[in-house]
């Protein structure tokens, strides 16, 4: 499958009706998503792989993965109404993923390959969210692939050294997020974001 035609598909993932603001479920642009995808798909980490999908929301990722060739897909996300919508999605097109439900720092599962867009933490409710997703990240799989504020690089930086891992790979990208909560005064704003490729340490 061409990256285009992966994009063409991710566009058909359903969005949440009613997300919410403390989670900061905002969903990956499709081009953004199957731009991600098939870069580790490039790397050798999607096909014939186990992938996790971390704060998988309705499953973007995870049928990206699915669709590029990995032998087990695993969605998993706190909000039980978007795994809902993700695993009747799933179902209705005949993509074998499974899909949890389960706090980031209850995971147990282990994988290849984590792709992620973790929350940004710019909820005061949800400060430091992307720091506990990237250690569970780290944890539980050999390479992650992780999307965050770009203006965060240096403290990114750092945390990663301390848990002896090592960025691989980046990528920048412009990410729009459409008024969605009562809080959003404009009908658009765009956030500068970093793609991570992240090794872990070996064991």
């Amino acid at each position: 499958m061409k990256k285009r035609q992966l994009e063409i598909a991710l566009q058909h993932v359903p969005q949440l009706q009613n997300p919410l603001p403390h989670l900061e479920q905002y969903m990956t642009p499709a081009t953004i998503a199957a731009d991600i995808v098939f870069t580790a798909y490039q790397y050798g980490d999607i096909a014939e792989k186990t992938v996790l999908d971390l704060g998988c929301g309705t499953g973007i990722f995870s049928v990206g993965a699915f669709l590029l060739g990995a032998t087990k897909t695993i969605g998993i996300d706190v909000d039980k109404t978007s795994i809902q919508i993700a695993q009747t999605y799933s179902q209705e097109h005949n993509y074998v993923i499974e899909y949890l439900v389960s706090d980031i720092e209850d995971i147990d599962i282990t994988g290849d390959t984590v792709l992620m867009n973790p929350p940004f933490g710019a909820q005061k409710s949800n400060q430091q969210a992307d720091r506990k997703f990237l250690k569970k990240a780290i944890e539980v799989s050999q390479v992650t692939y992780s999307l965050h504020l770009k203006k965060t690089f240096p403290f990114l930086q750092t945390l990663l050294r301390a848990l002896d891992a090592e960025i691989t790979y980046q990528k920048e990208y412009t990410f729009p997020i459409s008024h969605q909560f009562s809080f959003h005064t404009k009908e658009q704003v765009t956030y500068d974001v970093i793609l991570l490729r992240i090794q872990s340490p070996k064991l």
